[in-house]
């Protein structure tokens, strides 16, 4: 009776063999279905494991900065190509400024939602108490109540 030959885990340097064998592009072998957030994460990660990185945090919040401004040209213009492109680019910036950081960015956003829908909860609930709807109230007094859940 033959035994089983126990499957070897293949180490990085015997991934990178047949990575070269196979001519596969680095950053092709992140799965394209993941949630963009996740997708993007991972691919700056991949790329920073390459050594294609800033050295430190300022560099980002520099092209954070650098974004920041194309998107406001964009945005001045009033281009709606060049305005989805720029959003575009500031989520991967930030995505990469979480990756820095060490942040989960999809953790960190659904935490976010949480909170924009509690306090949106809040002033729902405070205007059905003053008998109230969205479109009867102004949005000055909207963001008193908004105020008024963030206290909370």
């Amino acid at each position: 009776m033959r035994t089983k030959k126990k499957k070897r885990r293949p180490t990085p340097k015997r991934k990178m063999e047949f990575r070269k064998r196979k001519k596969t592009p680095i950053l092709e072998e992140i799965p394209q279905a993941l949630p963009a957030l996740s997708f993007a994460y991972q691919l700056t990660e991949k790329a920073s494991s390459m050594g294609f990185d800033w050295p430190e945090l300022n560099g980002v919040l520099k092209k954070l900065d650098e974004e920041m401004k194309e998107f406001r040209e964009a945005l001045s213009l009033q281009n709606r190509k060049g305005i989805r492109e720029e959003i575009g680019d500031l989520f991967f910036v930030l995505v990469n400024i979480a990756r820095f950081l060490r942040v989960d960015p999809e953790e960190a956003l659904r935490k976010t939602i949480k909170k924009f829908m509690s306090r949106f909860h809040y002033i729902e609930t405070s205007l059905r108490k003053e008998g109230k709807t969205f479109h009867q109230s102004s949005l000055a007094e909207m963001d008193r109540l908004w105020e008024k859940a963030k206290k909370r």
